[in-house]
């Protein structure tokens, strides 16, 4: 393959991420492999692990992967079939601090790409865009690097458990969307002392049951029913690469990432005043005046694991999480996304009380808000919509632009930001009542129509909602 046929489109800002074989395929994963390979070596890293999903094509990228990795000259260990956590784990388990994981994540079956980190780092925005110029530009080192095989499931499993402790008997469902993290986490929790009803956990890259998204409620309704038939104490569920968590409560109603994301931050400041706690511009009102309220230390960031992951390192943060479900815990583990990991951590928190889950969350209700919005636009202006909306006086609210544009007032927010993955704007509205949420929607609409003429929120993207399960207006699109 000539490096001017590699598509520019799937190097994303967090990944590399395209559609098997169309934009991504053998041919252009070895040549990505050779580049990923020859950066690795530029940033003197000599080893590399890898580990690729359940998806159908993940085992002919990962091996095409392979060989342009060897041919840079770099050394290779493989994994061989592993939830996304597992192959961070491997990185410092193995003392390599670099690894790609060929996977889609979430995406529909079709989907499949890399996630790369290099020496503790993980790569995003202008760092992906580098490995195709270095492509293009036929900067690849040639060599001929030695490759071995690890098996890292059994220390991974046991590394979650080590400082672990169940207080009580839990019975739980999880839901895996036939993702790859099934096999591994039913075993985990069982050897945690839960009593464990699988969903989907065999791994079929098909995905015939639901996407393995767990961030859409449409794709909960079947552990939301399992967990209502059986009275089960909680319910898990896990993305198609393992790295991301979502919940369901006893009642069978669904936990927002925000509740858990305050519930654990709670647990950590309770232990470590002052702590650094990293979160997204998607995230609640409430997370900001929750770690205020304890003590810590907010920062609010850009959307992205990788762009979590290398803030939390950068700032010693001991804790993140994101509104699509990622969960960074760097006190007693790694600073990694880990749904595995995240989901025991929930788990232990849960037995330490006599509380159900519904009670559990009872301190962290959600506020009135949006679903998330895509508001559809042309690819090449989203950028261009952004800084017009910039320049717009939204006084007095505070104004933060450190990831699209995050308005804050005294009794709510909004967030609109370009997608990095779809010609969209994403957009969602928060308040600490109905009434100022009304208000917001009609100060953001005002805002819109002077840079998108026309532009109304449908009324029924409204809703004060604590299980939107029941709303079919979950992915509200505004065209």
């Amino acid at each position: 393959m000539k490096p001017q046929q590699l598509n520019p489109a799937i190097f994303r800002a967090y990944d590399i991420r395209g559609i098997y074989p169309d934009s991504l395929n053998a041919d252009s994963a070895l040549l990505i492999g050779q580049a990923i390979g020859s950066e690795a070596l530029e940033r003197n890293q000599k080893t590399i692990c890898v580990g690729y999903d359940g998806r159908l094509s993940s085992p002919d990228l990962s091996q095409a992967l392979m060989r342009g990795l060897l041919r840079s000259g770099i050394d290779v260990i493989e994994l061989g079939m592993i939830p996304t956590p597992a192959l961070y784990f491997a990185t410092h388990a193995l003392n390599t601090g670099s690894g790609v994981m060929v996977t889609g994540s979430h995406n529909p079956a079709q989907y499949n790409g890399f996630k790369i980190m290099l020496g503790g780092h993980t790569l995003a925005g202008d760092e992906i865009a580098g490995l195709y110029q270095r492509s293009i530009d036929n900067q690849l080192t040639r060599g001929k690097g030695a490759l071995r095989t690890h098996n890292i499931t059994e220390t991974y499993l046991a590394r979650i458990l080590q400082e672990r402790q169940l207080q009580r008997p839990l019975s739980i469902v999880v839901d895996c969307g036939n993702g790859v993290a099934g096999p591994l986490i039913v075993p985990l929790l069982q050897q945690f002392g839960c009593d464990v009803t699988p969903l989907y956990c065999d791994i079929d890259g098909h995905f015939p049951n639901h996407h393995p998204d767990p961030e859409k409620p449409e794709n909960l309704i079947d552990l939301i029913a399992k967990v209502r038939e059986l009275k089960a104490d909680i319910g898990l569920a896990l993305d198609g690469d393992g790295d991301r968590l979502a919940v369901i409560n006893n009642n069978g109603e669904i936990i927002t990432p925000d509740q858990l994301i305050c519930l654990f931050i709670q647990d950590l400041l309770q232990r470590h005043p002052g702590a650094n706690i990293v979160y997204d511009v998607k995230c609640s009102l409430n997370i900001g005046l929750l770690i205020e309220k304890l003590g810590g230390n907010a920062d609010m960031w850009c959307c992205g694991h990788s762009m979590i992951k290398n803030r939390m390192r950068q700032t010693g943060a001991l804790f993140g999480g994101e509104f699509s479900g990622h969960l960074f815990f760097a006190e007693q583990w790694y600073g990694f996304d880990d749904g595995l990991y995240a989901a025991v951590r929930l788990l232990e928190l849960l037995s330490r009380t006599e509380h159900t889950a519904t009670a559990l969350f009872q301190p962290f209700p959600a506020l009135p808000s949006t679903p998330m919005i895509n508001i559809a636009v042309q690819d090449e202006n989203k950028f261009q919509l952004i800084e017009q909306m910039k320049q717009i006086d939204f006084s007095p609210a505070t104004v933060y632009d450190v990831d699209g544009l995050r308005v804050e007032y005294t009794d709510g927010w909004f967030g609109i930001r370009p997608s990095n993955t779809t010609p969209m704007l994403t957009l969602r509205i928060e308040a600490l009542t109905v009434t100022a949420l009304h208000r917001i929607i009609r100060q953001v609409e005002a805002a819109l129509q002077q840079v998108i003429p026309g532009l109304q929120i449908p009324e029924l993207a409204v809703t004060n909602y604590t299980n939107p399960i029941n709303r079919d207006d979950t992915d509200a699109t505004v065209t």
